[in-house]
């Protein structure tokens, strides 16, 4: 069996540097030595030009260092994605061709020769047949989807052959929810016993793939770095990127895909809204926002000083300044756009007013941008910013929002459950071990804060291992 794990790196545009010290501390570096420790584990990187932007701003150059070197010595291949995260489903076809070429572009200018991506990662992994027909076009080898995103009027996925998706020459790879689940959720501690979660099929002629947050790495679940060094260490499993699968095996089929995201749960097909979590037809903040992201688009390419950008061009010419401001508006939509303001406007059971906010005041500034814009379009933007924001308050006022997460009817929850009773409650003292020296390092730097994450999570850890010896005994008796 060959593993090909997929981690999706990504901070918005706007992400504070505070955030970002932390992050990259308890997960970015730690997968990166986790790698370089390792010569023979293998991932797939999936890593938006808005974050690399963000580590070239902020002077993380040990971390672009240790990715040009993995990509140089073949251990991470890095994916192609839209550049700041856009939802591609439900923007216009020369949008989602422009976030692209940008992400292509920026992260090509970052991190150099080495970077000649494959493979194509949608954000959310929202997909439509339009979004699969566009990147195919681009010359894409392939591209991930969701598990549900099969069209199982063909049985379901079977993992020993390659599929050719839509009527392309595009490879669809689609990601297996279930172990998936298991190890962002940390039901699967350390590699020991992700071995014994997959030991029914680790001797099969198969491939197994998985994607998920990076993040969830050290920073959502801390200490579950470990699962990944000891997976690089094991000669049980072969570790390999997606752009290498197709080496490996050679039965083809060919399939359609469905609109999904990879949270999509079977209810939101029945609905006809498989991309709920962003555009649900009846949340009125969603609508709100969906008419700015429009409208935004609209009025900044309708511009008469709107011209080609030199960064996608490579042509160095002399704009006027009209020009210069338009290209600031077009920069500034572009990050403006990102999927996460509609996210956190879900309440499915996400909600934040703070994100809410941002993104529409980032739309409603790329227009107020505009050389040529006139009072009626500026006063309309402002008012349909402070529609989306007045909305978002009243939704918290009459307890809108908690109505919302109480009717939500999720089909699986992030909850860290106790493993199989086979389970080794040595794995759990390693565990354990491992981030008792985090947390008294973490003390000794008087990040104390961080200190108390590491003893609550070795709390857990103990509970969990107590629950396994006791059932472990009662079997035996």
């Amino acid at each position: 069996m060959i593993w090909a794990n997929l981690l999706h790196i990504y901070q918005p545009p706007t992400q504070n540097k505070e955030m970002l010290d932390k992050i990259t501390e308890e997960s970015y570096r730690q997968i990166l030595k986790g790698l370089k420790d390792n010569p023979k584990g293998k991932l797939t990187i999936n890593m938006n030009a808005s974050l690399t932007e963000l580590f070239l701003k902020y002077g993380y150059n040990d971390v672009l260092d240790d990715i040009r070197y993995l990509l140089h010595n073949g251990q991470i291949e890095i994916t192609e994605s839209a550049a700041y995260h856009a939802f591609l489903p439900l923007i216009p076809k020369e949008e989602i061709i422009r976030q692209i070429k940008l992400n292509h572009y920026k992260n090509k200018k970052i991190l150099g020769e080495d970077y000649n991506p494959t493979g194509f990662f949608a954000p959310e992994l929202s997909v439509s047949s339009e979004v699969v027909k566009i990147v195919a076009s681009m010359g894409y080898k392939w591209m991930l989807f969701d598990e549900l995103a099969f069209d199982q009027t063909k049985g379901d996925v079977k993992y020993d052959r390659i599929y050719y998706v839509n009527d392309t020459q595009m490879i669809g790879y689609f990601r297996e929810r279930d172990i998936s689940f298991k190890i962002l959720s940390a039901q699967l501690e350390s590699g020991d016993i992700f071995l014994s979660e997959i030991k029914n099929i680790i001797s099969d002629n198969r491939f197994l793939v998985t994607a998920m947050d990076g993040e969830t790495f050290g920073h959502h679940r801390p200490g579950l770095e470990l699962l990944l060094y000891d997976v690089f260490k094991s000669d049980k499993v072969k570790t390999e990127q997606y752009q290498n699968i197709d080496k490996y095996f050679h039965k083809s089929d060919k399939v359609n895909i469905k609109d999904s995201t990879w949270a999509v749960i079977p209810i939101e097909f029945s609905r006809n809204q498989p991309y709920e979590r962003w555009f649900n037809k009846d949340n009125e903040i969603h609508m709100k926002q969906w008419d700015l992201t429009y409208f935004a688009i609209r009025e900044v390419n309708k511009s008469k000083y709107k011209i080609e950008d030199p960064k996608l061009t490579g042509k160095k010419l002399k704009y006027t300044e009209k020009q210069k401001l338009w290209l600031k508006a077009r920069y500034m939509l572009d990050k403006s756009i990102h999927s996460d303001q509609y996210w956190w406007a879900s309440a499915r059971p996400w909600w934040s007013i703070d994100m809410i906010e941002r993104g529409a005041d980032e739309l409603k500034n790329s227009i107020l941008l505009i050389p040529d814009i006139d009072d009626k379009i500026k006063t309309k933007a402002i008012d349909m910013y402070k529609d989306i924001v007045f909305s978002a308050f009243r939704w918290e006022r009459e307890e809108i929002v908690g109505q919302v997460v109480a009717n939500y009817d999720e089909e699986t929850t992030e909850i860290i459950e106790t493993k199989s009773l086979d389970a080794n409650p040595k794995e759990y003292t390693k565990i354990i071990n491992h981030l008792r020296k985090q947390m008294l390092e973490s003390a000794s730097k008087q990040n104390y804060l961080k200190a108390l994450e590491y003893r609550k999570r070795i709390e857990d850890l103990r509970e969990k291992q107590k629950n396994i010896i006791k059932n472990q005994k009662w079997i035996k008796n």
